[in-house]
């Protein structure tokens, strides 16, 4: 199995209009990155795209006169991707390393904390009914 592409930051931008809107012509998503104040060619974006597709980022229906894009992956199975990247490259596969760090450099609201408490319950509960695997 090969690698996923990942996206780069421009495409990532081009993702998420389409993951809010979930389908999108060109036309429509540079009219979004304009009322985003964001001044982009509409070739600039129609190359991106066409580019996107050919990584297989984003999908074309060509079935209309105006043909829509649809991200080929869901924004959630995306972001486990980068995240998953970023572990390795930059932290060595440490995640407790990966989540201090996020923590630590930038204010959590109370609700994100609770969330946070609340997913590392759930995963004490879970790894509490599995059998502690012997040191090596």
């Amino acid at each position: 199995m090969t690698a996923p592409v990942l996206p780069t930051d421009s495409e990532l931008e081009i993702l998420r209009i389409l993951w809010e809107h979930e389908s999108c012509s060109v036309r429509d998503v540079h009219e979004a990155f304009l009322q985003q104040g964001r001044s982009v060619a509409y070739t600039t974006v129609l190359k991106q795209m066409q580019i996107m597709t050919e990584k297989n980022l984003v999908r074309r229906d060509v079935s209309s006169r105006s043909h829509l894009y649809q991200a080929a992956t869901p924004r959630p199975q995306t972001q486990k991707q980068l995240v998953d990247d970023l572990l390795q490259r930059a932290f060595g596969g440490a995640a407790a390393e990966l989540v201090l760090h996020a923590l630590q450099d930038r204010k959590s609201t109370p609700e994100e904390l609770a969330e946070i408490r609340r997913l590392v319950d759930q995963l004490e509960k879970a790894s509490a009914g599995k059998p502690k695997k012997p040191k090596s």
